[in-house]
């Protein structure tokens, strides 16, 4: 695929493991966005073809977050080796949920991931190309991506996480100072229209929550975890009521903890082991 600018540069966190920058070119949106992909050891030297696990970062993040701000330094290499996968952590615009907004061209993050992302993956690594060996999973935001993402693209991911996630994107179930919850909707009628409803009969159409039917029909195995003290607890208990409500078999956990590297450290882990349970290697 040419759309990238392929390689720009490397860095290696473990001696056993590499994690490639790159540069991905976004010929949807009209620029270049980055990314990382943490190889497994032994990469190198081998033949084999691996399963994937895309890992989101959140709103006001960046695809190197989860190399530069956990708290337990070289955690995603580590994982990587240990699970023998490729883990891509790709970055996208502030506060974007990871969706295609209806108004801004700049805002087509969805079919980034989908349609130029994850191929440029397939044809550039050797990766398991099928839905069974790729899963999502992400933090706040890009929880609110994973969700989506493989709600809306079963074909794609066998397996989905969330940890901290925007499950609904109506702030007024946030936990928030009021300028912080009118700075976001503002951003979101901004992407979505000024006639932005949360009152919806079905729910928004691009949160979470308005995806029930999808995910009640998709089979996929879903992970969601969220902090006690977290100020998106809310969206999260709705989501697994809603879940109860319609019999859809899900992992759900709540435990100490805010929305917090610490948090998102600590779940991480549980996150690589439970996605890794459900992936082939066939």
């Amino acid at each position: 695929m040419k759309k990238a600018l392929f390689l720009i540069y490397f860095f290696s966190t473990l001696a056993f493991s590499q994690v490639d920058t790159l540069t991905v070119r976004s010929e949807i949106m009209d620029k270049n966005l980055k990314a990382a992909i943490t190889l497994p050891q032994g990469y190198a030297e081998s033949n084999t073809k691996y399963p994937v696990v895309y890992l989101l970062h959140g709103g006001s993040g960046a695809f190197s977050d989860w190399h530069q701000k956990v708290t337990d330094p070289g955690l995603v290499p580590k994982l990587a080796d240990q699970y023998q996968l490729i883990i891509v952590t790709p970055g996208v615009g502030p506060s974007s949920y990871y969706f295609d907004s209806p108004l801004m061209d700049s805002v087509q993050y969805e079919s980034y991931i989908i349609r130029e992302l994850i191929p440029f993956i397939d044809q550039n690594y050797r990766t398991l190309d099928q839905k069974e060996s790729r899963a999502i999973t992400g933090l706040s935001m890009g929880g609110h991506g994973a969700m989506m993402l493989a709600a809306k693209h079963p074909n794609l991911f066998t397996a989905v996480g969330t940890m901290s996630g925007v499950m609904n994107i109506d702030t007024r179930l946030w936990k928030v100072p009021e300028d912080f919850r009118n700075i976001r909707v503002g951003q979101q009628k901004a992407m979505l229209g000024a006639d932005l409803n949360y009152d919806a009969p079905n729910f928004n159409p691009y949160t979470v929550m308005g995806l029930l039917d999808q995910l009640e029909q998709n089979g996929q195995d879903i992970l969601i975890d969220c902090g006690v003290d977290d100020f998106l607890i809310k969206t999260n208990r709705q989501l697994h009521q809603a879940l109860l409500d319609r019999e859809v078999p899900h992992e759900y956990t709540e435990r100490p903890g805010a929305h917090t590297w610490q948090y998102w450290t600590e779940a991480l882990p549980v996150h690589i082991l439970f996605l890794n349970r459900h992936l082939s290697r066939e």
